[in-house]
């Protein structure tokens, strides 16, 4: 029977590996990758949901797979990964590694009897030229929820989860004082959040924790500090949902970050398998029917 890790690394290996670069511009390569995250979510019992849309003149795809709750099916947890790359990477930690995760998870969670609603996301163009636009796979996504009022509990980006260093002095901060506070081992994830979801950033690393002996380290904070909105996360911040991004940090720790250089080879397997069994913990906490509320409201302008 293929391990967690093993699970991880097939994953990455096809969407990086074997299909490669998944942007607008591989459009056939960034069909390929949502018809596999289709394929594995349907594998394992999921009937998936494609949200479609249009992105100067071709189609792309929201892929949509839900574990429904009981017996609080309306409030809901989301769990979500972009699957697209900027055009010159194969992009294995970015973001192969968040997918492979989000479908660990989505295996995994079949065992669970979640109180709310638990829904796993793959979402298309995270990468600019479309990031911080309308058309943003999760700006669409999160746009759909607030027209339809939807009650989302939380949302959790998993945003680049497979890079690791064990040397002192491989973490670098977007702050020179944060290496006073935070570890400067890039051997640790981070739960990053902006101030309105500050219990949530709590929440998750609290569960985390509890389900995986993989360091976590956490920031609230505001969104204008270097790094913390750039990933699916702040989609749901614009309209008013909490949400939080888990990371291995990105540039500040991985000098592969958006080049030909970030294959599957530099990832860690086994940290990453880690890392599911954190989260899966954290679905099982945030899913459970009695924890607190909180609804999705939209900003004011």
């Amino acid at each position: 029977m293929a391990t967690a890790a093993q699970h991880l690394l097939d994953h990455v290996w096809h969407l990086a590996g074997e299909i490669g670069p998944r942007s607008p511009s591989h459009g056939d390569a960034l069909d390929q990758a949502a018809d596999y995250i289709a394929s594995v979510l349907a594998a394992y019992g999921y009937a998936v949901q494609r949200q479609e849309y249009a992105w100067r003149g071709r189609p792309v795809y929201n892929l949509i797979a839900e574990l429904p709750g009981t017996p609080q099916p309306e409030e809901t947890v989301i769990l979500g990964a972009h699957y697209d790359t900027v055009p010159w990477t194969p992009g294995a930690d970015d973001n192969a590694s968040g997918v492979a995760v989000l479908l660990e998870l989505a295996r995994l969670a079949r065992a669970l009897k979640p109180g709310r609603t638990v829904r796993f996301v793959a979402f298309t163009l995270e990468e600019p030229p479309a990031f911080f636009t309308s058309r943003q796979g999760s700006r669409v996504y999160a746009r759909s929820l607030h027209e339809r009022k939807e009650r989302v509990v939380a949302m959790v980006s998993l945003e680049m989860l497979g890079y690791y260093r064990d040397e002192p002095g491989s973490q670098r901060f977007p702050f020179f004082p944060m290496r006073y506070l935070y570890p400067t081992t890039g051997n640790f994830l981070a739960v990053v959040g902006n101030l309105r979801s500050r219990e949530l950033v709590r929440e998750v690393a609290e569960a985390f924790r509890q389900g995986s002996t993989l360091p976590v380290e956490t920031l609230a904070t505001s969104p204008l500090v270097p790094g913390v909105a750039l990933s699916d996360h702040s989609a749901f911040w614009h309209y008013g949902y909490r949400a939080v991004m888990v990371t291995d940090t990105a540039f500040f720790r991985n000098p592969n970050y958006h080049r030909p250089e970030d294959r599957p080879e530099t990832l860690d397997p086994a940290r990453m398998a880690a890392c599911v069994e954190g989260l899966l913990a954290v679905v099982k906490k945030l899913a459970q029917a009695e924890a607190p509320r909180s609804e999705g409201v939209a900003k004011e302008s």
